[in-house]
């Protein structure tokens, strides 16, 4: 590591990884795998089954496992606490909310699912915008700007 790279003191790399921004990490990496194993199985399905829509389970399928990537990448910022990386999660969760509800509101076996998210959601909401994750990730408020002469 060259001198620009070595983690000084003052920098959030120089500390452990908090509990909390791990958590926030694993539950953005595991939404973004439920969405893979969806699109899989949606894509799977539309291609040997019969559904009603073929095109429409493979398009499903597809954006699906596109969608993933916005969850597994802000998992991966957030593992190597990059800034950049909130975003992207706080995002993801902020979209699961309304699926959650949607879910909550079927008549059938999806109500679960929809509890489930929810509060997965809402857990990585309160993990995103901790102030440990946010000083981890190098974030500073408004008003906490490093002075500039």
């Amino acid at each position: 590591m060259s001198a620009e790279q070595t983690p000084t003191p003052e920098t959030p790399e120089a500390e452990p990884r908090p509990v909390r921004l791990t958590a926030a990490a694993a539950l953005a990496g595991l939404e973004g795998l439920a969405l893979v194993a969806g699109g899989v199985w949606m894509l799977v399905l539309g291609l040997t089954g019969s559904p009603d829509d073929r095109r429409g389970a493979v398009t499903g399928g597809i954006t699906l496992i596109v969608l993933a990537l916005l969850p597994l990448l802000a998992a991966r910022g957030l593992l190597l606490r990059r800034g950049w990386s909130r975003g992207p999660a706080v995002i993801t969760q902020v979209l699961a909310l309304p699926v959650a509800y949607n879910l909550l509101q079927a008549d059938s076996v999806a109500i679960p699912a929809g509890i489930v998210l929810a509060v997965v959601a809402v857990a990585a909401l309160v993990l995103l915008v901790n102030p440990a994750t946010t000083r981890a990730l190098g974030i500073r408020g408004p008003g906490n700007a490093p002075d500039q002469k």
